[in-house]
């Protein structure tokens, strides 16, 4: 009998509906021969299945389950897509450590310090990994602008440190914008980071580890004229990804090693994906950890499988065959 997958998406943050394109992209990747497969939405109280027919059915709570004609339906593993809030921050993997279901992505503590950037760059920092000066505000806090540009400068970045990527991110030029920018970002999150602007190259990597193997993937060079890469650079097309990257093979090797640093450090598990700036001199910044990558047919990790020359079948079933099979 073959498993069956819930692919879970949706969540409570501005990126639910980037979370139903990478649900559907999973559902293309994931082996429809091997894995019987649902696609489950959780938008605030509202958990439900969605059928090939069209229907919805809600979701057992109590143990996640559904019934489906008379007949209950439970999951042997859960694909976790959702970019934000619960399923990026740890809270929907506490959920399945209690229910004993296996899931793809960080466990609870790698997944709640990566969604709550400030923190993670600190921690990161203490490996040696090289982060932007920033600055942490809470929504309790007296801003002061003027100790905000004395110590960061401008320009800089002002975004949510809690909330998804691509929403509530300002490039900031000058001090009267400093705090509208603010204000837009606290409307995405509880918590507000400003950071120093870093120029260079921009790429990402993206890998995976299980028992048997690792897998560290060409890298993407990331192009657009926008002022950053914002959310119509991400998902409108308004970007040049170049994967491999058009970069010396030194610099390449170097952001594979950072990534395999950075996945060890948090203790990752299933894929990541690492943004970075580098700089001309070579030096390597980190600019983003990502525990639940886009999974869309066009997203960075599937542009970086076949740029691997593999495929995405196999390592989909990578990743859910090797937690399945730590149960046995």
């Amino acid at each position: 009998m073959k498993p069956t997958i819930a692919i879970v998406a949706g969540g409570d943050s501005s990126e639910w509906q980037v979370s139903l394109r990478s649900a559907a992209g999973l559902n293309d990747f994931i082996d429809s021969d091997k894995y019987t497969k649902y696609i489950v939405t959780i938008v605030g109280k509202r958990w439900q299945v969605e059928l090939p027919d069209g229907r919805q059915l809600p979701i057992d709570k109590n143990d996640f389950s559904f019934t489906l004609d008379g007949t209950k339906i439970t999951f042997d593993f859960a694909y976790i897509t959702i970019h934000g809030t619960p399923g990026e921050n740890g809270i929907l993997q506490g959920y399945f450590r209690l229910m004993g279901i296996p899931f793809s992505c960080c466990d609870v503590l790698a997944a709640a310090l990566t969604f709550d950037k400030y923190p993670c760059n600190q921690y990161l920092k203490s490996f040696g990994i090289n982060v932007a000066k920033s600055v942490w505000l809470h929504r309790d806090d007296t801003v002061k602008v003027v100790d905000i540009v004395k110590e960061i400068g401008l320009p800089c970045f002002i975004k949510p440190c809690d909330g998804g990527s691509s929403f509530g991110v300002t490039k900031v030029k000058h001090v009267s914008d400093i705090m509208p920018a603010i204000e837009k970002a606290f409307a995405e999150g509880s918590e507000v980071m400003v950071e120093a602007l870093m120029t260079g190259t921009e790429v990402t990597c993206g890998m995976y580890r299980t028992r048997d193997k690792e897998v560290v993937f060409p890298i993407t060079e990331v192009v657009t004229d926008n002022e950053f890469f914002d959310y119509d650079a991400k998902y409108n097309g308004q970007v040049q990804e170049i994967t491999p990257a058009r970069i010396p093979d030194e610099w390449a090797k170097a952001i594979q090693n950072e990534t395999r640093k950075i996945y060890t450090a948090i203790n990752a598990k299933g894929i990541i994906r690492v943004d970075y700036i580098i700089e001309p001199s070579g030096r390597i910044n980190l600019l983003e950890v990502n525990t639940t990558p886009g999974m869309t047919a066009t997203s960075f990790i599937p542009q970086q499988v076949r740029a691997a020359g593999l495929d995405i079948r196999q390592v989909m079933t990578d990743i859910i065959d090797n937690e399945l099979n730590s149960r046995q």
